[in-house]
């Protein structure tokens, strides 16, 4: 029997984009022989991954997990709409998030986790499941979201296609109690939804996108002509509108259209007397941020004509 080393591993992996765990099973069943092993994950269908890795997955699903006091929020990717309704395909996704629930770190230590039911790790399982499904597969990104002792955290999923997954996935963290704080903090998860704020309060707002907003108010403030001082009160009261925008507690509560947040949670007190509040938030939208790619079949088809 031949030595499976880690360089043979890494080679097969190499060549043929399976996992770890199954580079390692095809050299040992092909007494170390690459080229067999590389024959051997082709008829077990696991050397097909590494040709879809290329392509853009910009659908699938984002998911939920939660405890009393804290929550994981997972998106995985894949190609098609269609996949994202895959009885396989939301199980995996369900399962991830529940794991991801009780793994401490980011993505790479997701990634790094023993999947349940198999011998392979999360990174070796997406393989797996991208040969099995026929499509490139991404696990993109993992957060979560932690209450401080004695809170608790509020989930809302919108276009949920089964319980904990969706399109737009939200977590708010909340100091307090109370039996209606679940109800208060569910609604508070659907004005994230809603309003899609980028900071819980005004001292937490990105000072980058800050002075982008500062520097372009003041420009257009100077186009009135007006003295530097005068500039300078102008600028700072548009940002108080800017802040109404972005800053979740300035925002207009979307539950009743009239109050800002900050009020609702004023009013909204603990057992104890003191004012419930929001300590953190985490929102995940499906594909934010990636470019998906616009097929056009007839220009295709007029570009292979014509060459």
């Amino acid at each position: 029997m031949a030595e499976i080393t880690s360089g043979l591993v890494k080679q097969l992996r190499d060549k043929t984009g399976a996992g770890m765990m199954d580079c390692k099973k095809a050299l040992t069943e092909s007494d170390g022989d690459v080229e067999a092993a590389v024959d051997w994950l082709r008829k077990k269908g696991l050397a097909t991954a590494a040709k879809k890795a290329g392509r853009v997955a910009a659908d699938g699903l984002v998911a939920v997990a939660a405890g009393a006091d804290r929550a994981a929020i997972i998106e995985v990717n894949a190609e098609t709409d269609f996949v994202a309704r895959n009885d396989a395909f939301q199980g995996f996704v369900r399962t991830l998030a529940d794991l991801a629930l009780t793994v401490d770190g980011g993505l790479d230590a997701l990634n790094a986790a023993d999947f349940p039911g198999t011998e392979r790790n999360v990174a070796d399982e997406l393989t797996h499941m991208i040969a099995t499904i026929g499509e490139n597969l991404s696990l993109r990104r993992v957060a979560h979201c932690h209450a401080q002792p004695g809170g608790q955290v509020a989930t809302y999923v919108h276009n949920s296609v089964a319980p904990g997954l969706g399109k737009i996935a939200i977590a708010v963290a909340l100091a307090g109690d109370g039996e209606d704080l679940p109800t208060l903090g569910r609604q508070i998860a659907m004005h994230v939804a809603a309003a899609r704020p980028e900071a819980v309060n005004v001292a937490d707002v990105d000072p980058t996108h800050l002075e982008r907003e500062r520097a372009v108010l003041a420009d257009q403030a100077r186009a009135s002509g007006k003295p530097e001082a005068i500039i300078e009160k102008m600028v700072e009261g548009r940002l108080r509108k800017y802040y109404e925008e972005v800053v979740l507690l300035e925002q207009v509560f979307v539950v009743d259209g009239e109050s800002r947040v900050r009020e609702v949670l004023e009013k909204a007190t603990t057992s104890g007397g003191a004012p419930v509040a929001v300590t953190g938030f985490v929102s995940y939208r499906l594909g934010e941020g990636i470019e998906k790619e616009e097929s056009d079949l007839a220009a295709e088809v007029a570009a292979t004509l014509g060459g």
